[in-house]
């Protein structure tokens, strides 16, 4: 079986960012210069992380991963589950979390106690996860609803029909054009000129 390592993860959100605070703590915890991986990403940008996804390409069974805290892994809870399962269930490696040891799934002794920590991190984080999509969710409603008693209308305003509309399908019923050349002259998806199509008959009668 190979040695275990220790390997530093470091995230800042722009290049102008010192990450001198996280390394100087990963190197407290016995990490080697060398073993330490550093993004320097926009938050907008959290999935473009190419020194995190090579070190977890290089992960062995037995590995540790060291954070200084648990937003390193992910912009929201539900990142940071998905990315603590493949570390931990896929990978089979530890995590250290820095500034809450709790959560670290490190035990020398006992890899049963180990394992079921980290199952028990995952399942916490999966759960406060769907909360917060709940509770996003909700105030979405909310919001919707309140607008909606106000009189503010959601989704794309309607296309108005076009001033010159009656004379181009003029030309279509005199045999001048066809429907697909009035749709392009009009700039009209075909749904929205037979709508008006259907009104320009209606309207005749």
């Amino acid at each position: 079986m190979s040695e275990k390592r220790r390997l530093g993860y470091i995230r800042v959100s722009s290049k102008a960012q010192n990450e001198d605070r996280q390394r100087d703590a990963i190197l407290k915890e016995g990490v080697l210069e060398r073993d330490i991986f550093i993004d320097k990403k926009s938050g907008k940008d959290f999935s473009d992380r190419p020194a995190f996804n090579r070190m977890k390409e290089s992960l062995q069974p037995g590995d540790e991963v060291v954070i200084l805290d648990l937003d390193r892994l992910g912009r929201n809870y539900d990142e940071m589950a998905i990315v603590w399962k493949e570390i931990t269930r896929e990978k089979e490696c530890d995590i250290r979390v820095i500034n809450y040891p709790m959560l670290s799934t490190v035990q020398e002794a006992d890899t049963l106690d180990r394992r079921f920590l980290a199952d028990m991190i995952f399942s916490l984080l999966s759960y406060v996860a769907q909360k917060e999509r709940e509770e996003i969710k909700a105030r979405q409603r909310e919001g919707i609803i309140s607008a909606q008693a106000q009189g503010k209308r959601f989704g794309r305003p309607p296309v108005e029909k076009p001033k010159n509309f009656s004379e181009v399908y003029q030309r279509v019923k005199n045999w001048e054009i066809t429907n697909v050349e009035a749709q392009r002259i009009l700039s009209l998806k075909p749904s929205t000129y037979y709508r008006f199509v259907k009104e320009e008959v209606n309207n005749k009668h």
